[in-house]
């Protein structure tokens, strides 16, 4: 095997192109779409034989992902930087985030790198290149590695409404449109959007704050004996589900640990449940709404639903 490069002649790690976060996923054949897997952001860096795995900030975590790793440095390249996705599938083919956290440790073996991007290929830098080019010269290098340990993100062109409907069909977490022609970009751009698929969830309400010519925003936990806080969600209630909730609050109720909330909440006597609406796969409540409250699971609407379809 050939000797790593010296240290001031390797190459170096290369910030993320990030997307922003959209409502609605574009159309048109001007743009790209993946589905976006729930693992770790890893960059792959290969050299002469030799390759590392660096993280979202920059450490190195290849020996976390040895298996990644000596995948890497087997391909029929003299270098490249690769950008993409470490994830654990479950068995349904979805990535498991869950999985892929205890996988680091303790089943490494069924780490796969999924990879997007192509930066950097034989001393020359692709980052100027449109996207497309990049991923056509990305599946020639990896491509053919499928059900591997590297594995080629693949996409579908144009028809982001139809991806995207499919997408939350599956349950998947959302999707990431890119433009054909853009350059990558290192931080947040509009080249690159994220579209994320919602979830409703049950979580019990702690407290509500109530501040002028703003939205109403109730402070969620989890609905059992540790009532860990999850966030806060916009309250959109119709009146009678507002009095019940405001019904709820008691002067001398206590503030719940760990809870972020601002000077003037108002606390609630524990044991209202509300049923949230949020994005999908996030460690905190985002983009969340509540939409019903009640005291027991079996009152709520979608419940119900669900009990109609068995």
């Amino acid at each position: 095997m050939r000797a790593p490069i010296a240290g001031s002649n390797r190459l170096s790690f290369i910030e993320f192109q990030l997307p922003s976060l959209t409502a609605v996923p574009p159309d048109g054949n001007g743009w790209l779409h993946e589905i976006k897997h729930d693992g770790y952001r890893t960059e792959i860096i290969v050299e002469c034989g030799h390759a590392r795995a660096l993280t979202r900030r920059g450490f190195d975590w290849s020996s976390k992902y040895a298996l990644v790793v000596e995948a890497a440095a087997k391909l029929k390249v003299n270098s490249a930087i690769i950008d993409g996705e470490v994830i654990v599938f479950n068995g349904d083919g979805r990535s498991d985030f869950a999985a892929l956290r205890s996988a680091v440790r303790w089943q490494p073996e069924r780490l796969v790198f999924m990879a997007f991007d192509l930066l950097h290929l034989d001393g020359m830098d692709f980052r100027g290149r449109p996207l497309i080019e990049r991923r056509v010269a990305l599946s020639a290098l990896i491509g053919g590695h499928k059900g591997g340990v590297l594995q080629f993100n693949e996409h579908v062109a144009g028809g982001g409404t139809a991806f995207f409907r499919e997408v939350d069909r599956l349950g998947l977490e959302g999707m990431v449109s890119k433009r054909v022609s853009s350059p990558y970009r290192s931080g947040r751009t509009e080249t690159w959007l994220k579209t994320k698929c919602y979830e409703e969830a049950v979580y019990e309400v702690a407290g509500v704050l109530c501040e002028p010519g703003r939205p109403t925003v109730a402070y969620l936990v989890t609905p059992d004996a540790n009532r860990r806080y999850v966030g806060g969600a916009y309250v959109a209630l119709n009146d009678q589900m507002l009095e019940r909730l405001w019904a709820r609050v008691q002067s001398k109720a206590s503030a719940v640990k760990g809870v972020e909330a601002k000077r003037g909440t108002q606390w609630l006597k524990p044991g209202l449940i509300a049923r949230v609406r949020c994005l999908k796969g996030e460690a905190k409540l985002q983009h969340a709404t509540l939409q019903e409250v009640a005291d027991r699971f079996e009152e709520f609407t979608f419940a119900r639903r669900f009990d109609s379809d068995i």
